[in-house]
């Protein structure tokens, strides 16, 4: 193709480091991987941003997490109306097919796309109103958490947190998530990680509070 360049020096040097080390210590391990398919216990539902390594947090090898990123860890509610779903067939694949027994939904400090949800819902980003914003149509999923929060002093994590809860309840809608649920087969987990401090904070079943772990 014409328009595509070749990879970035400092990306290749990266992976032929990794391939003599990391690759080269462990090549039993990913043979395995390759030929047994993958069989993740957790699929981690997290935000694009750079800064958050889902598998270093947990320390976590491959084949261990089934993780899906998007703009703000958001889950839309089910909509099974043909267009394009690309976080509602993350969700199917990890439940019906890969069988895992927790979706963790993951949120984290200074979220960009929390911010322009609120930036949105206080008339500061006319721009994310116009139809062709991808980004603010995908943040129409967290709407109506800023209504339920928009009162409270402790912006724009309350709405960072409130994006988990929304999430969580959306994956609800997903008559096969719901059913998993149900039967003991699959567990929803709510978590808040801060950047700067390091810290994680867990969803509370019984009051709805994130507290820290």
């Amino acid at each position: 193709m014409e328009f595509t360049k070749p990879l970035p020096a400092y990306l290749v040097t990266r992976y032929h480091g990794w391939k003599a080390t990391t690759y080269a210590e462990n090549r039993a391990w990913y043979k395995r991987l390759a030929t047994e398919g993958q069989r993740p216990r957790a699929m981690v539902i997290s935000c694009c941003d750079s800064r958050v390594h889902v598998t270093s947090i947990f320390g976590a090898d491959q084949g261990e997490f089934f993780i899906h990123r998007n703009i703000a860890n958001l889950v839309p509610v089910y909509e099974p109306d043909g267009n394009h779903h690309g976080t509602s067939a993350a969700v199917e694949y990890a439940v019906t097919a890969l069988k895992v027994a927790h979706v963790i939904v993951l949120g984290h400090s200074s979220c960009g796309g929390v911010q322009g949800c609120l930036d949105m819902c206080q008339g500061r980003a006319p721009e994310l109103e116009e139809t062709s914003s991808f980004v603010g149509r995908w943040m129409d999923i967290l709407k109506p958490g800023y209504e339920a929060v928009k009162d409270d002093p402790d912006m724009p994590r309350a709405l960072e947190h409130e994006a988990v809860r929304v999430s969580l309840r959306n994956l609800m809608t997903f008559p096969f998530v719901q059913g998993a649920v149900e039967a003991g087969e699959l567990s929803l987990h709510g978590l808040w990680t801060d950047i700067g401090e390091g810290g994680l904070q867990n969803l509370e079943p019984g009051t709805g509070r994130f507290v820290p772990v």
